[in-house]
């Protein structure tokens, strides 16, 4: 048997080239899984611009080999370079590391950026080794980076204050320490009110001039000051200036809400501090006053007003008698009444406000200086002292005492009308006429006419001729003498007879 005869020729050319190539592919393989550059980033924000600053490390793995930057591509697409000493920054695209060397570059991205990514290609000299690599760092977990304001947008600030109603004070005050920006101004105003109650009620009145004022520019906290009625008020402190003033607050009308300052809601809520709010007062917003006239038949003209300085509400008054009389008005406020005339006997006289005697609200009737008196009149004769009074019309009645020779009769005159009393003539030269009411006393003379005889009064019953027993015995004794001066006459002319005294 012929055995064919193998050659190992063939398959060791195939091995062969096998090796070859296996050692081929392992010695291109090899340097390019070993070339690489190492990413690592921090990152820090740049209050100024509020840009986040992302600082990137590239490092070149080759200690025998520098590394050149062929492609650099960063997320968010930003400039990424390389800061050199004494002159700007050069770009990282490009740039050549030293072998086993490291560089520091600088990409800048927004504030709010969450990640960033960078992405180099690089290339190596010797065999023309390159390799692609990247790196990224998440900015998450950080706030967002923000400028630092150098002003403040006056839509955007914040204000503190104080506030004291009772005695019409405030104060605002801008927080922290930047002002407002640009021309940017931020309206106070504080302003009193006349009030019905203290209580919150309506209707209101603006008191004397609201104080307004603003923050901006430099001037970062105002005072403000406002009068306050010396009745019930309300006192605001509100956002903005005097064009939010409500000069009447009604029943229905609009109201400030939160305005004022201190309230829960915007813009109220911007400055942080007390409630910028106040009712009370401890008296009501009236001038209620009143004057008396008495009149000379005993009526009195009581005048209302309610026109002082605080006077806004109308006034209900009462005036009242002792002796029942009671009538109600009501006067408005700024006014006056004069209709009230309180009749004569009505006693003392009471005005009242709210069931209150208001100030010098009391009065009796006096009676004016300016009356007519009662004239006193007299007529007098040998035998009566006639006294009559006379009262004039429009007055009271006066009561009357006549006195005369200790004998006295009272009298009432009417207005208008006379009384007459008329006492026997007697010595008494005078008689009094008293008027207690008016605490007056009048003596009257007597002055009979005619002549009476025997001296007028004082003697007996002056001017009277004498009759009756006694003038009929003195004529008796008369007729005896006569007859006994006869008897002496004739024996005196028988015996002359001589009469010594």
């Amino acid at each position: 048997m012929i055995r064919p005869k193998l050659s190992l020729r063939r398959p060791l050319a195939i091995l062969g080239a096998a090796l070859v190539g296996l050692t081929g592919a392992v010695a291109v393989a090899a340097p390019a899984s070993a070339h690489h550059t190492t990413i690592t980033a921090t990152a820090d924000c740049d209050r100024l611009s509020g840009e986040r600053v992302i600082t990137w490390k590239v490092e070149n793995s080759e200690r025998g080999k520098a590394v050149t930057l062929k492609k650099v591509t960063a997320e968010p697409s930003t400039e990424v370079t390389v800061p050199v000493e004494g002159t700007k920054a050069v770009p990282l695209q490009g740039y050549v590391i030293p072998k086993a060397g490291t560089i520091t570059a600088v990409q800048r991205v927004p504030g709010d950026t969450v990640n960033a990514k960078l992405t180099v290609f690089g290339k190596w000299k010797k065999n023309g080794q390159e390799a692609t690599n990247d790196g990224s760092i998440n900015l998450a977990a950080d706030k967002s980076c923000a400028p630092t304001p150098k002003c403040v947008d006056v839509n955007k600030a914040k204000y503190s204050h104080t506030f004291d109603g009772p005695k019409g004070t405030a104060t605002v005050k801008l927080d922290g320490d930047l002002p407002l920006c640009g021309e940017g101004k931020q309206w106070f105003t504080l302003v009193s009110y006349f009030a019905p109650r203290p209580q919150f009620a309506t209707p209101q009145y603006v008191y004397g001039t609201p104080d307004s004022n603003w923050i901006g520019g430099t001037q970062t906290e105002i005072k403000l000051n406002v009068e306050i009625p010396d009745c019930h008020t309300q006192v605001d402190l509100i956002w903005g200036d005097k064009d939010e003033v409500i000069d009447e607050l009604v029943d229905g009308g609009e109201r400030y809400g939160n305005k004022k300052l201190g309230s829960a809601g915007a813009p109220g809520n911007r400055s942080n501090g007390p409630q910028g709010w106040y009712n009370g007062g401890d008296k009501s917003c009236v001038t209620p006053a009143t004057t008396f006239a008495s009149n000379c038949d005993g009526s009195v003209a009581v005048s209302l007003s309610n026109d002082g300085k605080i006077s806004k509400y109308a006034v209900e008054f009462e005036v009242k008698g002792e002796n029942g009389f009671s009538k109600k008005v009501s006067v408005p406020a700024g006014t006056a009444d004069n209709s009230i005339v309180v009749p004569a006997n009505a006693g003392k006289i009471e005005v009242l406000v709210d069931g209150k005697v208001i100030e010098n609200g009391t009065y009796s009737w006096q009676r004016p200086e300016d009356c007519p008196l009662p004239a006193v009149t007299t007529k007098a004769d040998c035998k009566d002292f006639t006294l009559t009074v006379t009262n004039p019309e429009g007055g009271l009645p006066v009561k009357a005492a006549f006195t005369y020779g200790g004998k006295t009769e009272t009298r009432t005159v009417a207005a208008g009308a006379s009384e007459t009393v008329t006492f026997k003539a007697g010595k008494a030269e005078t008689a009094l006429v008293a008027l207690p009411e008016l605490d007056l006393e009048m003596e009257a003379v007597y002055t009979p006419e005619g002549d009476c005889g025997g001296g007028g009064a004082g003697g007996e019953e002056p001017g009277l001729p004498v009759t009756g027993a006694a003038a009929g015995g003195i004529a008796a004794g008369a007729i005896a003498l006569l007859i006994a001066g006869a008897v002496l006459f004739v024996i005196a002319r028988r015996r002359r007879v001589t009469f010594t005294a």
